[in-house]
């Protein structure tokens, strides 16, 4: 009985210290990414009108993963010189793009 709780004892304090790295690892991950989604959303942000603005944080509360996606893409084209201002209907038009295609469901009765 001493040997199985010496192993217990021994099993719960490597389970004790191997999450913790791993946590703080995943913090730090963590932090990084939201710096860098703050960096490209203040890039966005300054090319979109009042209204692309007002869309997209429509956009972010409602699908938080859509909106990254979004921003990533429109980081890109701006940095590259593609785009310089992004209006409404742009960003209707990006939006469309990212969604993915509905599949009319037809059901017939017999």
């Amino acid at each position: 009985m001493d040997e199985l709780e010496e192993i217990k004892k021994k099993k719960l304090e490597e389970l004790k210290k191997t999450p913790v790295g791993q946590m703080q690892q995943q913090a730090q991950e963590e932090e990084q990414l939201k710096q860098q989604l703050q960096q490209l959303e203040m890039i966005v942000k300054q090319a979109l009108t009042k209204e692309a603005l007002e869309r997209y944080g429509n956009l972010k509360a409602a699908f938080p993963d859509r909106a990254v996606q979004l921003l990533v893409i429109l980081a890109q084209s701006i940095q590259s010189g593609q785009i310089t201002r992004v209006d409404d209907n742009t960003l209707k038009e990006l939006l469309k793009k990212l969604s993915p295609e509905k599949k009319d469901i037809k059901i017939k009765r017999i």
